[in-house]
């Protein structure tokens, strides 16, 4: 990239092809540019709260941020932000959490930490949402209830495919009951015992 000289202009010296050679952090923020990545991991490391610790804890708090990011594995920079993202609203709402636990503060201290840290959450599970949908893991599936399959009648789930076709695959393919006919009641036979009715001649009409 060339250096151009303009009044007010913050000059940055960026090379891609030497940043994509020297890039080794790509695990930890997605990307293919490390200066990407450091940035990533130093906005999640900064979202913890540093007060309080000794430096020895200081220390392992600080590995913290980067194992997380390891453990959520973006794939490239949008990935990375969401992850960052994730562990910021996290460390934010565990926060809120902790001051909600302070002896002697009032009722309505307690219950603003309360309902920000139950707000953080929900951001949290959104954003969860959304890096799974990146990832193709939000397919929507459908539900099928309250299937009604009457006597003789054959339900199936699945792909169905219709038209012609072999002898092979109508053989495999599940064939429907036979439907019972409906009960009759038996023709009366002709009795052979019984006498004959004696027929009126036209004379006695």
């Amino acid at each position: 990239m060339t250096k151009k000289k303009q009044e007010g202009v913050l000059q940055v010296p960026f090379d891609p092809d030497k940043e994509r050679k020297a890039q080794h952090r790509k695990y930890i923020g997605g990307s293919e540019f490390d200066s990407f990545n450091n940035l990533l991991l130093d906005q999640a490391t900064w979202s913890m709260w540093m007060g309080g610790k000794d430096e020895k804890q200081l220390s392992e708090k600080l590995k913290a941020a980067p194992a997380a990011l390891m453990g959520i594995a973006p794939r490239d920079e949008l990935e990375g932000m969401l992850a960052v993202q994730m562990l910021a609203c996290h460390n934010a709402a565990m926060e809120c959490h902790r001051r909600a636990m302070f002896p002697d503060q009032s009722i309505d201290s307690r219950k603003l930490n309360l309902t920000q840290a139950n707000r953080l959450s929900r951001t949290y599970a959104s954003l969860l949402e959304a890096l799974n949908k990146h990832r193709g893991k939000g397919q929507q599936k459908m539900t099928v209830e309250h299937v009604h399959v009457h006597e003789g009648g054959q339900a199936i789930v699945g792909n169905v495919q219709q038209g012609g076709g072999s002898d092979k695959k109508e053989k495999e393919q599940p064939h429907a009951k036979a439907i019972p006919h409906a009960p009759q009641s038996e023709m009366r036979r002709e009795d052979t015992q019984r006498e004959p009715v004696p027929r009126t001649s036209d004379a006695k009409r």
